[in-house]
């Protein structure tokens, strides 16, 4: 096997791991984004009728 050959064989693994841990790395991220609750509506926060609240200003 030529150096050239060593050389490019070399790339291509280097290539290879580096996919594999970017893969790994999305998946991932996959599983932890999937456990928040994305795109709740501000309905869930929103008071549903009107409340009014008492301000004591006396001492």
């Amino acid at each position: 096997m030529t150096n050239a050959e060593v050389v490019i064989e070399r790339a291509l693994a280097v290539v290879a791991r580096s996919r594999a841990a970017r893969e790994r790395d999305e998946q991932r991220r996959k599983e932890i984004f999937s456990r928040i609750q994305i795109g709740r509506t501000l309905d869930a926060y929103r008071v549903k009728r009107p409340v009014q609240l008492s301000l004591k200003l006396d001492s």
